[in-house]
């Protein structure tokens, strides 16, 4: 990272302004969330060179102001207006906004984000999705949307289980490894105690959902297919293994 100090006033600023935003949020994007992702960012940061902290910092803060989930703003409102009010220059406030704008799941499949910054605050707050933290945020959130338990749990099969190879930096890959195999158990765990007919559909239809990602996402055919069902049969698909062939 680059030798100039972040501006603690500004960070202060800048958390208190995420703290009102999301003062009535309890769906796991919160401003704990957005400060998780903070810290993380920056310990991911001391790994790499060239980085602009004020940049990094401030897009972490407040990567989730205008979040499509949470609010219907456009055009990064809430973040542009906090630091309109704190006068970040145009082409800082720029570079921020792009950051920001990387970070999404949904939004950016496929992609890489431009800038290092992006790709640092990406992996942090992917980061955050996965692991003990990102289990208890994935049922925090669909408890507070009305899902079910099947629901919340296939979200580990959409999402939460892709993450870990879609890391950008070294250091973000091998804090994801640990937090990939943790999930893995609880997943294991939660498909025993569910050891019903219900649970075993339920084993089922994640199993063949994962096969069918994967499958599409290297555009898989004729030998190709042949050898991922054979992968399935032979290893159950432990720890999306398809993804690294």
């Amino acid at each position: 990272m680059n030798g100039k100090s972040l501006d603690k006033q500004l960070i202060h600023d800048a958390t208190e302004y995420i703290s009102a935003l999301f003062k009535n949020a309890h769906d796991g994007h919160d401003a704990e969330h957005s400060l998780r992702v903070y810290r993380t960012a920056l310990m991911l940061a001391e790994k790499e060179t060239e980085v602009d902290m004020e940049v990094l910092a401030l897009a972490a803060l407040l990567h989730d102001a205008d979040d499509h989930k949470l609010f219907a703003t456009k055009n990064n409102e809430n973040a542009r207006k906090f630091l309109a009010e704190k006068h970040i220059t145009a082409e800082t406030a720029e570079r921020i906004c792009l950051a920001i704008n990387n970070v999404s799941f949904s939004m950016n499949r496929g992609k890489k984000p431009e800038t290092l910054e992006g790709k640092i605050v990406q992996d942090a707050d992917r980061l955050d999705a996965i692991g003990a933290i990102g289990i208890a945020r994935a049922f925090a959130y669909g408890g507070s949307h009305g899902h079910n338990l099947d629901a919340s749990i296939s979200h580990f099969y959409d999402k939460l289980l892709l993450l870990k190879d879609e890391m950008n930096t070294a250091s973000a890959r091998k804090i994801a490894e640990s937090r990939h195999a943790f999930m893995e158990a609880f997943l294991k765990e939660y498909n025993m105690e569910m050891d019903s007919e219900q649970g075993s559909l339920l084993f089922a239809k994640t199993l063949e959902k994962r096969k069918a990602t994967a499958e599409k996402a290297f555009d898989c055919s004729g030998a190709d297919k042949r050898l991922v069902r054979k992968k399935h049969d032979e290893n159950g698909w432990s720890g999306f293994d398809i993804m690294r062939m």
